[in-house]
């Protein structure tokens, strides 16, 4: 499956999500409803994955934890916060160096409307 068709995959089910429970509820919830839905889809998800750092040689696995993988390809970071900070995407875009994928999406539940929390991040992307 394309990165795109991925991505736009998430982002429907995203705003489903978010106009059948609306904003206020804890980011573990979104991440839990939003990787069901994926997999309903016949996507394979999975949450909560180590991200591993190599300093000095030595390899520190599980630095970080990523939301939700998709397909292998695609990193999604749940978010559930009054306004989204620069340091929310350079999480976001860190993840995307380490595991050397091409996008991400940043989503915040918080935001009046999912539109308005959606956030697509490239890694060097190349659509071929």
């Amino acid at each position: 499956m394309h990165i795109d068709s991925i991505s736009a995959a998430v982002i429907d089910e995203a705003i489903g999500i978010h106009r059948e429970i609306g904003p206020g509820l804890f980011e573990s919830v979104y991440e839990a409803v939003l990787s069901g839905r994926l997999e309903k889809r016949g996507l394979q998800v999975a949450r909560q994955v180590p991200v591993g750092v190599h300093l000095d040689g030595v390899l520190y696995d599980g630095a970080f934890r990523m939301d939700i993988l998709v397909e292998e390809r695609l990193i999604v970071e749940v978010k559930a916060v009054d306004q989204m900070s620069k340091a929310h995407a350079k999480q976001l875009t860190t993840y995307l160096r380490l595991m050397n994928l091409p996008v991400g999406l940043l989503l915040n539940f918080s935001c009046a409307t999912m539109k308005e929390g959606i956030r697509r991040i490239v890694n060097n992307y190349d659509p071929a």
